[in-house]
């Protein structure tokens, strides 16, 4: 059976200060980092074949620590998307070193959910201002969308059709795969692993640095 590890992106700087954070590019925070390498801990011993992580750095930064503790004795390698007449500039030529590399690509679909004119506000200050329930409809309802951002309707549009399309097929294919991404992108992509209807997704909760571990046999993929 291959495995499929979900892994939310370990506490960010933002993320302790009550921040709606979004698309706005913030590290890990100490508290995050030693999550990711506690969520490391939790995999070191499932082999790892492709990793996946969004553009945002806190979501690479989860995945590279968490492969920094892996015992499979392999080397995550960032591929690029690289200009047209840089083709190959980060290919390795050695196959005996390729043997030992794990591929890790980039993708904006699974990026956090954004959320527009709300990124940067503290959420408590955000209640006062907008109202406690008012905010709670934009953070929790499926398709209402704050000031000038995504709602989790959006979110899915993008994140599930990247998931079947460039991910589900290195399952097919005998892979396992980690997947370092966001608390909306992969809320959503577990909705529709889980069979979920948009009420029971809103209830669901995805905490940061706490592998999702599933298992695909025979077409299907089921939590371990």
């Amino acid at each position: 059976m291959r495995k499929l590890i979900l892994l939310r992106h370990g506490q960010s700087e933002w993320n302790k200060k009550n921040l709606f954070t979004g698309w706005v590019d913030i590290p890990l925070s100490y508290e995050g980092i030693q999550e990711a390498l506690q969520a490391g801990k939790q995999i070191a011993d499932i082999p790892i074949d492709v990793i996946y992580t969004s553009t945002l750095i806190r979501a690479m930064q989860t995945a590279m620590i968490a492969m920094s503790v892996h015992r499979g004795g392999k080397i995550p390698v960032l591929h690029h998307k690289l200009e047209k007449d840089q083709k190959d500039w980060d290919k390795d030529y050695n196959p005996n070193v390729d043997k030992q590399l794990i591929p890790v690509y980039e993708a904006w679909q699974i990026n956090e959910r954004m959320y527009g004119s709300l990124q940067g506000l503290n959420k408590d200050e955000a209640r006062r201002s907008f109202g406690e329930e008012q905010v709670q409809i934009w953070r929790r309802s499926y398709d209402v969308r704050p000031p000038n951002g995504e709602c989790l309707a959006d979110t899915a549009k993008r994140s599930i059709p990247y998931f079947e399309q460039e991910i589900l097929p290195h399952l097919k294919n005998g892979k396992n795969v980690l997947v370092s991404a966001h608390g909306n992108s992969l809320r959503s992509i577990v909705m529709k692993l889980d069979g979920l209807t948009k009420e029971q997704v809103l209830k669901l909760e995805i905490p940061t640095g706490e592998p999702l571990i599933y298992t695909y046999s025979d077409g299907v993929l089921k939590r371990a």
